[in-house]
């Protein structure tokens, strides 16, 4: 019988989406816990878009519905991984010339 430790959280993940044309602030695009949650950073994965870890902020975040626009309480620490995405697609697209988002953890 596989026993879980009772300490030991579920992985969990949450996506988001923004663009300023058209949303007046990011969204919530995928979430889940589990499998779902690996399901969810392996997409991301294979579409080169960089993952960053903030345990606080997912657990926030996954109380919101899909497609429900982030509160404004949230804005500010959403800003900062917005502004961390930017970043590393600036940076890949330095030293690769091609413009994608570059993944940011190997797992």
């Amino acid at each position: 019988m596989n026993k879980k430790n009772s300490n030991t959280k579920p992985l969990k993940a949450v996506a988001l989406s923004y663009d300023s044309i058209q949303q007046a602030a990011p969204k919530v695009t995928a979430k889940g816990s589990g499998l779902v949650a690996s399901n969810i950073i392996q997409k991301a994965k294979e579409h080169r878009i960089p993952l960053q870890e903030d345990p606080s902020l997912v657990e926030l975040l996954s109380q919101l519905k899909i497609n429900q626009t982030i509160p404004e309480q949230l804005y500010s620490a959403v800003a900062e991984v917005f502004a961390f995405m930017y970043h590393v697609d600036r940076e890949h697209s330095k030293k690769h010339g091609d413009g994608s988002f570059a993944s940011t953890k190997d797992n």
